[in-house]
């Protein structure tokens, strides 16, 4: 199945991605089909640059967007629809409860 995707590219603590369509089951850093797109999250404003023919083209045939890649395409107005929860936070655990230790001094001494 052919995923619209980002791909991450840039410098530590600087991210930049790459919109790309590949096959979903392959590595994201190895071998795409095509790029469609980068996104810049860090510069102020965001940037985004997509080409939204190859995009509709690429959904015609059967690509499906992530989670993440289909919010900007909303946001772009390169599809219609709704937002959708791309991540979900981590439950916070109550810490577990410290078994209680043997008192002391009721240790039998060994001989």
């Amino acid at each position: 199945m052919l995923a619209i995707r980002l791909q991450r590219i840039g410098k530590k603590n600087r991210p930049s991605y790459r919109v790309v369509i590949s096959e979903s089951s392959r590595d994201l850093y190895g071998k795409h089909n095509e790029i469609l797109g980068n996104y810049d999250p860090v510069a102020t404003p965001k940037t985004v640059n997509l080409k939204a023919d190859r995009i509709k083209y690429w959904m015609s045939v059967g690509a499906k967007p992530s989670a993440t890649v289909h919010n900007l395409l909303v946001s772009q107005g390169v599809v219609e629809g709704k937002k959708i929860q791309a991540w979900k936070p981590k439950n916070k655990k109550e810490p577990r409860a410290r078994p209680k230790a043997a008192p002391q001094g009721t240790e039998k001494p060994t001989a």
